[in-house]
């Protein structure tokens, strides 16, 4: 019986609709830049050209994995996994113990008496995999709803920060994604993790009680 694995938790998973976003926001940069450009003449005229976009960036994989409340969530989902993977190892060892005292002194068994126990041990055998499967599905389970939970947390973050710094468009950057280069002077990776850490080490309770409250909304 092989002891749990339990999946590394993959940040990319929860930000793909970042990489639509985008690709939205090159299509709007270059139709804003494309106006400015034809709106030129109007401008001489008298009147006003629209103004750019400001855009900024962030290393989404970073902003993640520096979030004081993911690693924490983390952290306890692996403690979990150990426990779990500890039990599941105890359990499984009990039943090898229990096949291997069934070969020694099956010999003095009757042949009803030892088609009985094989049945009793191939059922046993199929409780201890669905177990480990529960276990691992559980787990699954756990990491899906602490990405779910980062994931509503960092836009929410993300919306006051556009809103406090005068941002239109933030942008996440993830190796493969849609952003190919950026200028290091629109990038605020940095600033945002501080500021959601700071959001978060405020009030962590808070934080705990929305990621609750989400889990507890019956899902159609």
């Amino acid at each position: 019986m092989r002891p749990i694995n339990p999946n590394f938790i993959q940040v990319r998973k929860i930000f793909t609709r970042f990489v639509v976003l985008a690709l939205v926001a090159v299509v709007v940069y270059s139709c804003d830049k494309k106006s400015d450009a034809s709106g030129a003449d109007a401008s001489s005229t008298g009147g006003e050209a629209s103004s750019d976009l400001k855009i900024a960036f962030v290393h989404t994989d970073s902003v993640i994995n520096k979030y004081d409340f993911f690693k924490k969530k983390s952290e306890e989902i692996t403690e979990k996994g150990k426990k779990l993977d500890l039990d599941l190892q105890a359990r499984a060892k009990g039943f090898e113990q229990e096949v291997a005292m069934f070969q020694q002194t099956g010999g003095s068994l009757t042949q009803n008496q030892i088609r009985a126990k094989q049945d009793e041990l191939m059922q046993k055998e199929q409780n201890l995999i669905s177990y480990r499967n529960n276990l691992m599905q559980e787990l699954s389970t756990d990491e899906s709803k602490l990405l779910n939970d980062v994931y509503e947390q960092v836009q929410e973050y993300m919306k006051e920060y556009a809103k406090e710094k005068g941002i239109d468009l933030i942008l996440s950057h993830t190796r493969g994604g849609a952003i190919w280069y950026a200028t290091d002077a629109i990038d605020v990776t940095k600033s945002v993790t501080e500021g959601l850490n700071k959001k978060y080490n405020a009030n962590p309770a808070a934080a705990e009680a929305k990621a609750t409250a989400t889990d507890s909304i019956p899902k159609n």
